[in-house]
């Protein structure tokens, strides 16, 4: 595995941890077999209240891991071949999907749940914290993608080797036998 490929699993490999503790709420919220109840939006405004004011140290962290994904498929598009345009393309297609689904969707919800304006009612919380859950499974899917697309280049890459390999062997068995014949 490469550096540049580092860079880029571990920024999403840390956001699917982040955003798995976070289905823990989520899924009761999108999911609960008792449905919406007070107790669970209760539990889905403190958890996420207790996210969005987190100190400014981990909104840093979350926010570079962010440029570092940007940064390492970037570089990785940068050697312009067959592989880089399907599979690094679509990863940053992908990446830049979940970015922007982060940037309009949780943001604001976060915004609306913890700090609402004085027209937001609770039903107006209620309902940016069932689509911040939402958005949160978009992000996980654009991710899992990223990882499954990265996963086929690195297997692509390992199978042209070994049909290289095999080729190149197969020749030299040929050339050996034409000399040998000669």
């Amino acid at each position: 595995m490469s550096f540049k490929q580092a860079a880029i699993l571990a920024p999403v490999s840390f956001f699917l941890g982040v955003l798995f503790i976070c289905f823990n709420v989520d899924h009761r919220i999108l999911w609960g077999s008792a449905g919406l109840t007070d107790e669970v939006v209760a539990d889905g405004f403190q958890f996420y209240a207790t996210f969005f004011n987190a100190p400014p140290a981990i909104k840093a962290l979350l926010h570079a891991m962010i440029a570092i994904g940007l940064i390492g498929i970037v570089s990785k598009l940068h050697k312009w071949d067959e592989s880089a345009m399907f599979f690094d393309g679509s990863s940053l297609a992908a990446y830049v999907f979940s970015v922007a689904v982060y940037l309009t969707v949780t943001i604001p919800a976060l915004r609306t749940i913890v700090t609402p304006i004085k027209d937001e009612t609770r039903e107006v919380q209620v309902e940016a914290l069932s689509v911040l859950s939402a958005g949160n499974l978009i992000i996980v899917a654009c991710l899992l993608a990223v990882l499954v697309l990265q996963a086929g280049q690195e297997y692509a890459r390992r199978q042209e080797a070994r049909e290289f390999a095999r080729a190149e062997s197969e020749a030299k068995t040929a050339e050996a036998n034409t000399k040998k014949d000669q």
